[in-house]
């Protein structure tokens, strides 16, 4: 009777919560402003986490220097204000001058790929390969629109949210600065917060949290750019247009797990068939091989175990997210993902774990 009892509290609970979201779905010029607010502070502070788990495993070096931990930072901001310029001297104008003249031929681009598919529609080299009334030219068009409105809903989804530049600019390197500067005291604040009896655990759960995002983020960033860089010698090696740019692309949405390797890919082999069906065909099997290299050989050796989400889970998870929140969830599902994991888990055995198991 008392499990029951606590179910039904727990359904209490749960309805509660489902009302509260559904009243305020309701009212929602109340909540306007805040999620306005919400959505200016949260870029600089997903940027400041980012580089602050990827940056902090160099301030333990510096201080072997004899570095105190201000002058360590100040380098680091020293060190990264050098390759700032370095790559808006050396990278960032032939990487415009791809982007610039990948948009204005963007239509010719098109149509030089329908062009291609129809003379070999009509040479009949497809007509062993598919029924007598498959078009692979309306198929193709259907796809690549497909594709590209995916992808241009993404990169719009990114821009809106990078639209605020200048408060981005300003408030990511402050919001850094203090992180790294201070992030060590965050977990043991939090823990003081927790009433004395829970305090070990709670400690248990920051370190354990503190540590995954961290390997997470750093391997993640080291695996793309491995990717990265086969994706490139490849395409250099095929003469493929706007390498550097199609790279870039790759680079960052392969952050978004599965998904993202197959949204960078769509304009990669698209551009390949406008220069020829086998540069087409190449620029796929160079993804397929990089892939597969970043997948068995890779991965596994930077990740390890530490990445222990199954694939389904995985995928449910970005689509589930990328439907309401856009290429932001996308990117960011896995590590909250991650976090909740540990917190529930150390709460079932807190909490939970004897009174279900005696059941």
């Amino acid at each position: 009777m008392k499990q029951l009892n606590k179910f039904v509290t727990i359904g209490k609970a749960i309805l509660l919560v489902l009302l509260i979201v559904y009243v305020g779905s309701l009212v929602d010029f109340i909540f306007e402003p805040f999620k306005s607010l919400t959505g200016v502070i949260l870029i600089p502070v997903l940027l400041a986490v980012f580089f602050y788990y990827l940056l902090r495993p160099l301030l333990p070096l510096m201080e072997r220097w004899k570095l105190k931990r201000t002058q360590a930072i100040l380098l680091i901001y020293l060190v990264l204000g050098v390759l700032l310029i370095g790559f808006f001297g050396g990278v960032w104008p032939p990487l415009k001058s791809q982007l610039m003249t990948l948009v204005q031929n963007a239509p010719q681009l098109f149509d030089a790929v329908n062009e291609k598919i129809s003379e070999l529609e009509q040479s009949g080299f497809f007509a062993k390969l598919f029924p007598e009334d498959f078009s692979l030219l309306s198929q193709l068009n259907d796809y690549l629109s497909q594709g590209f409105t995916l992808l241009t809903s993404y990169v719009t989804g990114l821009f809106s949210a990078m639209s605020n530049l200048a408060i981005i600019l300003f408030t990511f390197p402050i919001l850094l600065f203090y992180m790294l500067k201070e992030g060590d005291k965050f977990g043991k604040t939090f823990v003081r917060m927790v009433p004395r009896r829970f305090r070990e655990r709670a400690g248990t759960i920051t370190g354990e949290i503190d540590g995954a995002l961290s390997n997470y983020i750093v391997s993640r960033v080291i695996v793309n750019l491995a990717l990265g860089v086969l994706m490139y010698l490849g395409f250099l090696m095929i003469g493929l247009p706007y390498a550097l740019v199609l790279t870039l692309i790759a680079f960052i949405m392969n952050f978004i797990p599965f998904f993202g390797a197959i949204i960078s890919s769509v304009p990669i082999v698209i551009i390949g068939l406008t220069v020829s069906p086998m540069v087409g065909l190449w620029s796929l099997i160079i993804i397929l091989l990089a892939q597969q290299i970043q997948d068995n050989i890779i991965s596994p050796l930077v990740f390890g175990k530490s990445l222990d989400i199954h694939p389904i889970t995985t995928t449910v998870l970005v689509l589930g997210v990328g439907n309401f929140f856009g290429i932001i969830g996308m990117l960011i599902i896995i590590p909250v993902y991650m976090v909740i994991k540990i917190i529930s888990r150390h709460t079932y055995q807190l909490f939970l774990k004897e009174k279900w198991e005696g059941l």
